[in-house]
């Protein structure tokens, strides 16, 4: 079987590794990849929204799936373009078609699904332009700290959480009438603020029946203490300590469920992976936001406790027949601490040539933005490169993935010492 993966992150290169450990699988292609990818498949240079540049190398090279790691292909409709065309409809493409993808595409699409499935979640109202007056008024009925979500894609940044309403109100301005995020800001949901602990939860849905993956619990922030600007993560840890079974089973039953269901209700049809961020407030889950594929860097903790093949494993969701699988976890914590450019999220420098890669034992090394300059791997990104590693527990894991940071080197070289501080 011949799989091309779309995408050039930590998130492609853990799923191209957990891929290429398949005997179902013939050949791997990413695009673009990075240079952790060239050493499982070959990278091929091709812009994940080239639609017809990816349907040319496709037809070409007899590819028998399409697996999607980023949104923004999602959110552009690819699914739909293999759908409509003849020669690529009978290409599976794992990831949903362009309606359902809004979930991520908009925040306002999000909360009105949720609210019309009774999925928990923060109360919100939506603002234009045109009614910000009426924005400085609901936001003096809410108490602070302020909310306030561009409600398109922004790539991980268009979340601002402010204490003073007077910052809240220029910010939204800076939002709403200065363009702040661009058009994915010409909307802006703003909403209650959840006090509680975040986790993660992935499903993979085949648009029927559904897979609960691994938990975890990401890191965004750039400071130590969930301090700084957002990013788009420092590090995971999987599986998340607090989610007893009471918590999942509340979970599963009045999120999860009504989420496939509501998916089925809408005629949303629905082939990939749901993310779905979560806060736990007292004692239950509520939903800040649904993303429709895997996260990065959640994806480098959990696909290596993935135990299946998992070329079979979107052999059933191609099939729909993902019900008859038995997904099997390994009973092991990962965790992975990412490594970021100087300056990151702010402006940084590329290029930067990077040692120590080969030194790193006992732990898996996954390439979010790297690129290959002759033999030499050069950073290429905000985020550099992931280290996960295995544990009995949390701590565990996470001094064998610290010891493996600390042989790592370029420029301006940046990491979280207290991934996992909040547990």
């Amino acid at each position: 079987m011949k799989i091309l993966i779309l995408g050039s992150g930590g998130r492609e290169h853990a799923l191209a590794w957990k891929l290429s450990q398949s005997n179902i699988l013939q050949q791997l292609f990413v695009a673009p990849g990075n240079a952790g990818t060239s050493k499982l498949g070959k990278n091929i240079p091709i812009g994940v929204n080239d639609f017809e540049a990816i349907k040319e190398f496709v037809l070409s090279n007899g590819v028998n799936m399409v697996i999607v790691g980023p949104e923004d292909p999602l959110v552009n409709g690819v699914h739909d373009f293999f759908l409509m065309n003849e020669e690529l409809k009978k290409i599976p493409v794992i990831g949903p078609q362009k309606h359902a993808a809004t979930l991520e595409g908009s925040k306002e699409f999000a909360k009105e699904f949720m609210m019309r499935h009774n999925i928990p979640t923060a109360q919100y109202k939506s603002f234009t332009a045109t009614t910000i007056d009426e924005a400085y008024s609901f936001m003096e009925t809410l108490h602070p700290p302020y909310v306030l979500k561009a409600d398109g894609l922004a790539a991980g940044k268009g979340v601002v959480i402010l204490n003073n309403i007077e910052d809240a109100k220029i910010e939204l301005q800076s939002m709403l009438l200065d363009q702040k995020f661009g058009v994915a800001s010409k909307t802006v949901v703003i909403e209650e603020f959840l006090d509680g602990i975040e986790l993660s939860v992935f499903v993979l849905t085949d648009g029927e029946n559904y897979k609960l993956l691994p938990t975890a619990k990401d890191y965004k922030r750039i400071g130590e203490g969930d301090t700084g600007l957002n990013t788009g993560g420092m590090g995971a840890i999987s599986p998340v300590p607090f989610a007893d079974n009471v918590l999942m089973t509340q979970i599963e039953e009045q999120i999860v469920k009504p989420t496939v269901e509501g998916l089925k209700i809408d005629g949303l049809p629905y082939k990939g992976f749901i993310f779905i961020g979560l806060i736990k407030v007292g004692e239950k889950a509520k939903v800040i936001e649904y993303n429709v594929r895997l996260g990065d860097p959640e994806t480098e903790v959990v696909i290596p406790r993935i135990k299946n093949d998992l070329v079979s494993v979107f052999q059933a969701v191609a099939n729909q027949s993902l019900n008859e699988l038995d997904l099997q976890i390994d009973e092991r914590t990962a965790t992975t601490v990412m490594t970021v450019s100087g300056g990151y999220p702010g402006n940084y420098e590329k290029e930067k040539e990077i040692s120590g890669i080969d030194a790193i034992e006992d732990s898996l090394v996954f390439h979010a933005g790297t690129k290959l300059i002759g033999e030499k791997v050069v950073t290429n990104g905000g985020r550099v490169i992931a280290i996960t590693s295995y544990g009995d527990n949390f701590k565990e894991a996470l001094k064998t993935s610290y010891k493996n940071v600390s042989k790592l080197s370029f420029e301006g070289m940046n990491f979280r010492e207290d991934i996992g501080f909040d547990l």
